[in-house]
């Protein structure tokens, strides 16, 4: 049974093909008919009563199949009149009497209306419909398919909603191009309708007179009862189905089914209601109107648009009041803490939090028009994009206690950052090799400790021409902010962020992530060692090639700093391509008597092992190394030191606590395809 039910459409499109080819007779043909007219009654209903029109997908194709259905009832009908005497069963027979009246040209004529409203309103309204909606769904694709990796990119969704959604604007670019072509079908059904109605008329007068004998008026009124009967019984299931195509195409805006959406929006105008009802009494002053209809419809209106008006008054006030009773609170302080789960909202911190004074509010706030969370999101897109890791969600907080113009950024509850902006001036940043000299209030660039000057917006375009890089006071915000972020990331990785990394590693190679993790390397271990990389700029989004290298090195080698020199060799192409410009990365070397010292200065205990060197040593080696960027600062914005792979990772940390922002790197971490331009060199 659950067979021949689920192989039902595919036997009944079959049985529309026979009917094309044989005979029905009148009784089975009514049953037909009646089927015909209630499947569109169920049709137009379902495409009111949907919210979108993915809910109804499979329309096109029942569109094809109901187009089908009607003509092959058109062509059973004809061979009936043509053959048994303009009798084709107790609908066609009931259609043309009711319609025609005993007058045949009021019935002809009634018939042609319906089918030109069909044909020329509604067909090709809907026709045009699809057409542009198919057209601006697939411009629209790529926008959307952006849309939807920002918002993975950010966190907001996972990674089953985005294939989710991608899948749906794949099915919704598809289901438009569909009905596109599909109201095609309706277009041409109503031309045949209009062709089968003149070959029932033409040819039932030459058989009735030719054949049947009968006289001119006889046959006039026999087929013609037939006729009408007979187009109508299929261009009323016809204007349902028009009708229904229209619907479904125009439900592109809506929130909810039809019925709600009219009632929801009708009463959200009442005034529109009343001004209706007094046009309506107005109208009715004019000499002639059938004032009973017209006093009657206007009270009506006029009614209801007064009741809403009072019930809409009714339910704003009742709004206030509850805004009013939720900030007074209920009860006293200390009654609010007697709630445990209260008090743990006081100590929960947030990952990144953003406070700015009450000047600085425009520019962070939606509301005031600020689009700094649309920045953010741009900025976390991209971090994604590059470092393979997604940020936490920003917190934005207004403080009292900041001055007017100042701004804090807060990293687990302890402020890292400080800045001041000018809301109503441009940040004006010297890059060096100016022509002129503008007038503005001195300053320091928050993000990269750069001097620069607050001008005026008068001053903006004067600025540019003699060279300044000119920056508006939103990007001076998000600039510090990603910075901030881009510095510390190794601190926002946390072991949730690290299990969905995993988990999307687990899609494409689980087996590498079991064997791994926790197989060769504990959870926490892994985190330090992603950590290790993204505090020295480095992206883990080449998971598996991570993955692989502790795979290789795991089983011999557990001291994670080791492993994260490994996993640095392995990532060379990436670190190169990071730091190498135009095939050459220019770099600071040290000496063979400063890497010796500091291999002789290496000791190690049970925790590992650790640099123990000379103070002086120390100072005299990094005071070498300033002196050399201080010398070298037009060469590269970023100093480079190039070391042996051995001395590499104690170097780093040697320079951590004098100078963070250097980049040290070993040979083994730099491709054979660049070129290695030594600028410098650091010796005691």
């Amino acid at each position: 049974m659950k067979k021949l039910l689920n192989n039902s459409i595919s036997l009944f499109v079959i049985a529309i093909v026979l009917m094309i080819i044989i005979p029905l007779p009148a009784f089975l043909l009514d049953l037909m008919l009646i089927i015909n007219i209630t499947l569109s009654i169920v049709i137009l209903l379902t495409t009111m009563y949907i919210k979108e029109a993915l809910e109804f997908s499979v329309f096109p194709s029942l569109l094809l199949i109901t187009t089908l259905f009607r003509l092959s009832l058109n062509i059973s009908s004809t061979r009936l009149i043509l053959t048994n005497g303009g009798h084709a069963g107790a609908v066609i027979a009931t259609f043309g009497n009711f319609v025609l009246q005993g007058n045949a040209v009021v019935g002809f004529i009634v018939f042609l209306i319906i089918v030109l409203v069909q044909f020329i309103v509604i067909t090709k309204g809907a026709e045009r419909i699809a057409e542009v909606t198919a057209r601006f769904t697939l411009d629209a694709m790529p926008g959307k398919q952006m849309a939807i990796d920002a918002d993975l990119s950010s966190g907001m969704i996972t990674e089953e909603q985005a294939k989710h959604r991608r899948n749906n604007i794949q099915r919704e670019a598809d289901f438009y191009g569909a009905m596109d072509g599909a109201t095609k079908f309706v277009k041409g059904d109503s031309i045949m309708s209009i062709v089968i109605t003149a070959i029932n008329f033409i040819g039932g007068i030459i058989i009735g007179m030719v054949q049947g004998g009968s006289t001119f008026t006889e046959v006039l009124q026999t087929y013609s009862i037939a006729t009408v009967g007979d187009g109508l019984v299929s261009q009323i299931p016809a204007l349902l189905i028009s009708t229904a195509t229209s619907m479904i195409v125009t439900r592109a805006a809506s929130e909810s089914t039809l019925n709600v959406d009219l009632s929801k929006q009708f009463k959200s105008q009442p005034t529109v209601l009343v001004i209706s009802g007094i046009v309506l009494i107005a109208m009715g002053l004019i000499p002639g109107f059938p004032k009973i209809q017209v006093f009657s419809f206007a009270a009506i209106l006029i009614f209801l648009g007064m009741n809403l008006i009072k019930n809409n008054a009714d339910k704003t006030l009742d709004n206030l009041n509850d805004e009013n009773q939720e900030e007074q609170p209920s009860s006293s302080e200390e009654e609010y803490f007697k709630n445990i789960d209260n008090i743990y909202e006081l100590i929960q911190i947030d990952p990144i939090e953003m406070e700015v004074g009450y000047s600085l509010i425009p520019l962070v706030d939606e509301s005031s028009g600020g689009n700094f969370i649309d920045r953010v999101v741009m900025f976390r897109r991209q971090f994604a994009s590059e470092m393979g890791m997604v940020i936490p969600s920003v917190r934005l907080r207004d403080n009292g206690y900041l001055n007017p113009n100042e701004y804090a950024i807060k990293l687990k509850g302890e402020e890292i950052a400080k800045g001041e902006i000018l809301v109503d001036y441009y940040l004006a940043l010297d890059p060096g090799g100016v022509t002129g000299k503008v007038d503005g209030i001195d300053t320091i660039e928050p993000a990269y400790g750069i001097p620069s000057k607050w001008i005026t917006k008068d001053k903006k375009e004067l600025a540019e021409i003699y060279g300044y890089s000119v920056i508006d006071p939103l990007s001076v915000l998000v600039t510090h902010l990603s910075e901030v972020i881009k510095s510390h990331a190794n601190e926002l990785l946390s072991r949730q962020d690290l299990n969905q990394l995993l988990e999307k590693m687990k899609k494409t190679n689980e087996s590498l992530v079991n064997e791994v993790v926790p197989g060769m390397i504990s959870f926490g271990n892994f985190q330090k060692i992603l950590c290790n990389l993204l505090k020295e700029g480095i992206p883990i989004k080449d998971m598996e090639t991570i993955l692989e290298t502790i795979s290789d090195y795991g089983s011999s080698v557990k001291d994670t700093e080791t492993l994260t020199e490994h996993i640095r060799q392995s990532l060379k192409r990436t670190i190169t391509r990071k730091w190498a410009e135009s095939g050459q990365i220019k770099v600071i070397t040290l000496s063979t008597e400063v890497e010796k010292l500091i291999i002789n200065s290496i000791n190690k205990n049970d925790r590992g092992s650790y640099l123990s060197i000379d103070p002086d040593a120390m100072q005299k080696i990094v005071g070498e190394l300033l002196e050399q960027i201080t010398k070298l600062k037009e060469e590269f914005q970023v100093p480079v030191i190039l070391t042996s792979p051995f001395v590499r990772g104690y170097f780093r940390k040697l320079l951590d606590q004098f100078y963070p922002k250097a980049v040290v790197l070993s040979f083994n971490e730099i491709d054979n395809s660049v070129q290695i331009q030594a600028i410098g060199n650091i010796s005691v």
